[in-house]
Formats: C-alpha cells, structure tokens, sequence
C-alpha cells in the first residue's frame, strides 16, 4: 500500500502516492552514497515499481537508511545519472523506467577495474548510436514521433534543472537507436550511455556542481547539436546522421576532458 506525502508542495500539483519501499539494511560508514543507491535500486527492480511512482522524500530516505539528506541527495542523482529516477525541483524523485541492469552492472565493473578503458566505451557509444540511427532511416516503416517527443522533452528540461536535463537527454539518444527496431542494441546501447554519462556528470553527483554547459544560458549550444540528429534522420540522409551524431560525439569528449580536470 503507498502513503500520500505532501508533493510538490507550493507548486499547485495534486499530492502523488508514495511508493513503500519496504525494510532496508543500515549503511555502512564506507560509501554511503553508493550504498544507499544500490539498495534503492535493487528495490526498484525486486519490486517492479511502476514508472512515474514517486519516491519517499529525501527527508524520509534519510531516516530510512540512518543516513544525511546529503548523502542521500547524492544516491539520488547517481541513479538520475543511471535513468532510473528523474528528480523534479520542489516536488521529488521519480521513477523513469528499469534500464537493463546486468548489462550495466558488467559495463559499470569494466570501467571501475580500467578508467584508461573509457575512450574505448565513448567510441562504442559513438558507433552504437551511428548504427542504430542510419539502421533506422533504411527502414521504410520507420516513425520519429518518438525521436520529436523526446527532442521537445530536452528543449523544455532546462528550465527543470540538471537532472531534468540529464534524464531527457539519455531518452533522446535512447529513442533514436531504437528506431533500429532492435531492442537488444537499445538495452547495449542504453547501458553505455549511462556509463559514459556517469563519469561526464561525476562531479555534479559527488559535489553537486553543475556543468557549465548544462547552465541555462547554455540551452541552445545544447540543442544545436541534437537537433541535427533528428533533421538528418528525417531527411533519411545517411552522411547527415553520421556527421550530426559524430560531431555530438566530439562536443561530449570536451566536456569529459573538462570534467577530468576538476577530479
């Protein structure tokens, strides 16, 4: 049974039922932040919780895991960064969708054994999304509403914060490969990207420090190179798609070289 708390408080939006997450283990002093994601996480899948379920305020989480609302603001934007939760300003988490977690558990380990290994794991998002792209306008029953939805999504995120943003831009990306018509290259496809935009947004999940490219002010940089994506995937232009998905590949290397230099 979900309990009711007071959400989106002072935003006029009708009160949403909160999911019960049932008992949880205490944390250890090690990893806090980790920890607490992990378990919300393996409490999302085990119980299948629908999307768009919202979560225990932060404040309730905290008591939960015997732990500080920091750290568990912290847990949350890491699973933001994963596209299980999508956290709204002034209202609370939410759940997006249940990513394919083997497949990122075994990425996540990779990466977490080799870092040198994270050129190799850019470049295979590159190629995953050319491929699921130019996949997808050879097929003649192909439809981008999805990819258009997904585009406006983003155009509108900047004003809901960096999470907002964040969580838009993986399901852009994610509806473009799927136009494949392949869900297993979607679910590959999806757990690289979270991977690789870990490590790009580190710094905002441990230190809560937003990108600079992520500010408002920045928007339209931002939509200047998606929404070529979309335009070449509509004209069915096999060189376009590839240009406009390298040239996003190029712009998100700068922001993993600038996000190095501040660890």
């Amino acid at each position: 049974m979900a309990t009711t708390e007071s959400a989106a408080a002072g935003n006029g939006t009708r009160p949403r039922d909160v999911v019960q997450l049932g008992t949880v283990r205490p944390v250890t002093a090690n990893r806090l932040a980790d920890d607490v994601a992990e378990q919300i996480r393996q409490l999302i899948i085990s119980k299948n919780l629908a999307e768009g379920s919202r979560l225990p305020s932060e404040r309730h989480l905290a008591t939960m895991f015997g732990a500080s609302r920091p750290i568990v603001s912290q847990a949350l934007r890491a699973l933001s960064l994963m596209g299980l939760v999508e956290i709204k300003q002034g209202s609370g988490a939410y759940i997006m969708r249940r990513p394919e977690s083997a497949i990122a558990a075994s990425v996540n380990l990779m990466l977490d054994l080799d870092r040198q290994s994270l050129s190799h794991l850019v470049d295979l998002r590159l190629w995953l999304e050319t491929l699921g792209a130019t996949e997808g306008i050879r097929r003649s029953d192909t439809d981008l509403d999805d990819v258009r939805t997904a585009l406006q999504r983003l155009n509108e995120s900047m004003a809901g914060g960096t999470s907002a943003w964040i969580a838009a831009d993986t399901v852009f990306h994610a509806a473009v490969v799927r136009t494949s018509g392949n869900p297993f290259l979607a679910s590959i496809y999806e757990a690289i990207h979270t991977a690789v935009i870990s490590y790009e947004y580190d710094d905002w999940v441990s230190r809560d420090r937003v990108p600079d490219w992520l500010l408002p002010d920045n928007a339209d940089a931002q939509m200047a190179i998606h929404k070529p994506i979309l335009d070449a995937m509509a004209d069915r232009d096999d060189a376009a798609v590839r240009a406009a998905i390298r040239h996003h590949h190029d712009v998100m290397l700068q922001h993993i070289e600038r996000s190095r230099e501040h660890r």
